[in-house]
């Protein structure tokens, strides 16, 4: 079915261009993703060209500084850039959370040389990045990774698998991180590989229950070379650089998990005020209009948490538990709002006929991606007792 058109969501931003941009950002999902997503999701298609469309636009650069090809905007606005994206379609909004996530490493721990010989290219809108921390047998537990990368004159030779990769074989450029050292957290370093390294061997994509426009696979680590030069900080510093990026990259989440339950928001609403049972609307029933307040005040409470913590970012100050905290709180309204939509829709919304049920889908990895849930409160707890 064709979507409705949906109220832009009323923002406080910051500047007249943040506002052209969160402008110029509604019409590109009206006119390239809200179109197409339910088609290219059921079919599983990756859709690699819109990615090119929103990087000729300036929507794969935003926070990132100007002098490398960035956009330079504050992250209070990539953020709700990112949430009109999610709204539309969940696969591109993630995959330029990843993408932005990609290049963190480069932009914050590269030397000047290596900004300035890679990070344009990166940031230029052709190149689709990927992260690379996650492996089979270490989600949660990170720092137990075993991929290895060996020094060979000039050289590291990497060997081992990666999991669960956003873009795992489309990416132009991995920042994987690989174990050059002791065990543990100390031994890992962050390395930036080329998509076209030989030896390295994508998987077939997973079969998941959502996002199937978004290819996600292992990747094989079978002797990649990968040149000395291309060693992002300093040896054992990778777990700092990861952990750094994923404190930025869950307020992308936190963003997402907006955009989605706004859209199955919107859905709800615009069903209520057509659908008619017993001669009235049913919006007009007391206990559904509640259900939608209750919706639609979620929503906006996660809003407000991920932009403090946005703000927090932008101002140089500690955000870590306020990233976590926001990706916690939006990722679970995303997921109660969508159920919530499908219940508003009765039959109707566990069908394909209406993106209820897909929206409900979506969201449950939104609670799993960049630190499950579960490791956002022990993250929130250990920040609250000092440990």
């Amino acid at each position: 079915m064709s979507l409705p058109a949906t109220k832009p969501v009323d923002r406080q931003l910051p500047s007249d261009e943040a506002r052209e941009l969160l402008t110029l950002t509604r019409d590109l999902v009206d006119r390239e993703l809200r179109p197409r997503a339910a088609e290219d999701e059921a079919a599983g298609r990756f859709p690699r060209e819109v990615f090119g469309t929103l990087g000729e636009a300036g929507l794969l650069s935003l926070p990132y500084a100007e002098q490398y090809g960035g956009g330079d905007q504050p992250y209070e606005v990539y953020l709700q850039v990112l949430e009109e994206l999610a709204a539309g379609w969940l696969a591109v909004g993630l995959g330029v959370s990843v993408h932005t996530l990609s290049c963190h490493a480069l932009a914050t721990f590269g030397s000047d040389e290596q900004r300035k010989r890679w990070l344009p290219g990166m940031l230029g809108g052709e190149q689709l990045g990927a992260y690379c921390l996650s492996e089979p047998q270490s989600g949660s537990d990170a720092a137990a990774l075993r991929t290895r990368a060996d020094l060979d004159g000039d050289q590291y030779v990497v060997s081992g698998t990666k999991a669960w990769i956003t873009h795992g074989g489309h990416a132009d450029f991995y920042s994987a991180m690989v174990r050059t050292g002791e065990d543990g957290a100390r031994g890992i370093s962050c390395l930036l590989v080329p998509g076209d390294a030989a030896g390295l061997n994508p998987a077939p994509p997973e079969h998941k229950m959502g996002m199937r426009s978004s290819p996600t696979a292992q990747l094989h680590f079978d002797g990649v070379r990968v040149d000395r030069d291309r060693l992002v900080g300093d040896e054992g510093q990778g777990f700092q650089i990861a952990l750094a990026a994923l404190d930025s990259g869950r307020l992308g989440i936190a963003a997402c998990a907006v955009g989605v339950a706004q859209a199955a928001l919107d859905l709800a609403v615009d069903y209520a005020r057509t659908r008619q049972q017993f001669g009235r609307p049913i919006a007009d029933f007391q206990g559904l209009s509640f259900m939608l307040a209750d919706m639609a005040t979620r929503i906006e409470a996660g809003r407000a948490l991920y932009l403090a913590a946005a703000r927090r970012r932008d101002a140089g100050l500690a955000f870590s538990k306020e990233a976590a905290m926001a990706k916690l709180f939006c990722t679970d309204t995303a997921m109660q709002v969508a159920v919530d939509a499908v219940q508003v829709l009765g039959g109707y919304g566990y069908t394909q006929d209406y993106p209820a049920e897909r929206y409900m889908r979506e969201a449950k990895v939104l609670q799993i991606v960049e630190g499950t849930n579960q490791i956002q409160r022990l993250v929130i707890g250990r920040h609250l007792t000092g440990k």
